[in-house]
């Protein structure tokens, strides 16, 4: 998908990881900004692995801490919109990690990465720069595609694993209900709420209320996005009223339900490329 600037072409591609990776992973992406300088809003999200092919930039997270992003980096989930400038031209090619793939491949809680970024080499060593490489030297989408999916083959094999059978179970209490009742979930697992509320952090960053706030208001985002819906029909779905609808909408995506309408962001418009994939999860797809 492109959108056309006054400075030149901005381009972001999606493909499907492997099927054997598709639990852990979400989409594959490439990002391509032909522009001097970009500079965007990213709303709060899944973790990510990027590799910046081309182009240096930062991150303002929402706290309001700065950080410069490493060439090849781990950015942790995100509870809130994060602020993007990369000095181009840009070429970027990244993952989304989903939470089960987060305990496959990181040994450390999800939630210290919250609203942060890490260099991904100290975490797998210098070895990643040789990924990186093969990247740059590949010479399409696709073929940097089928590196992701070896690199990500090779990262699981060394890594933990377990967190499959957990993230299911809280996948699906999450699309379950626009406000699932975290006693629920408990009982769903079988296990003490103290020991839900750790695998959650562990895994996806954040306790489930957090967790259940954060997907309801991205569900309604894409939804009045997509023209699927409109803001007044959604404020029913979970919401006390229109104005917690737009206090949360605002803080999960950085905009007002109204702004989504009216003035989407070029990054916002081009992700919405990836609810196209009906093979992926439905949390994947709807937020």
């Amino acid at each position: 998908m492109t959108d056309e600037t006054g400075a030149g072409a901005i381009t972001l591609d999606y493909a499907t990881p492997h099927e054997s990776l598709r639990e852990l992973l979400s989409v594959f992406y490439e990002f391509i900004a032909d522009v001097p300088v970009f500079e965007d809003v990213e709303r709060a999200d899944l973790a990510q692995f990027r590799f910046i092919l081309k182009g240096r930039g930062n991150y303002v997270f929402a706290d309001g801490v700065a950080m410069a992003a490493p060439p090849i980096m781990i950015v942790g989930p995100s509870t809130g919109p994060t602020a993007v400038r990369v000095e181009g031209p840009v070429h970027m090619f990244g993952v989304g990690m989903l939470p089960a793939g987060w305990g496959a491949l990181l040994d450390f809680e999800a939630s210290v990465l919250v609203n942060r970024v890490i260099d991904a080499t100290d975490v797998f060593g210098p070895g990643l720069n040789r990924t990186m490489q093969a990247l740059r030297d590949a010479n399409c989408f696709a073929e940097r595609v089928a590196i992701g999916n070896d690199f990500a083959r090779a990262m699981v094999v060394r890594g933990q694993g377990g967190a499959t059978a957990f993230t299911r179970t809280v996948d699906s209490w999450l699309a379950s209900s626009p406000s699932p009742d975290v006693e629920e979930l408990v009982r769903n697992l079988g296990v003490s709420r103290r020991q839900v509320e750790r695998n959650c952090k562990r895994f996806y960053g954040s306790p489930p209320k957090v967790l259940a706030r954060k997907y309801r208001a991205l569900k309604a985002a894409i939804s009045i996005a997509k023209g699927e819906e409109i803001p007044r029909d959604l404020v029913e779905e979970g919401f006390y009223d229109q104005s917690h609808f737009i206090r949360e909408i605002k803080h999960f995506t950085g905009i007002t339900p109204g702004k989504i309408v009216e003035d989407f962001s070029v990054l916002a418009k081009l992700t919405l490329k990836r609810t196209e994939f009906g093979e992926l999860a439905p949390l994947i797809i709807k937020t």
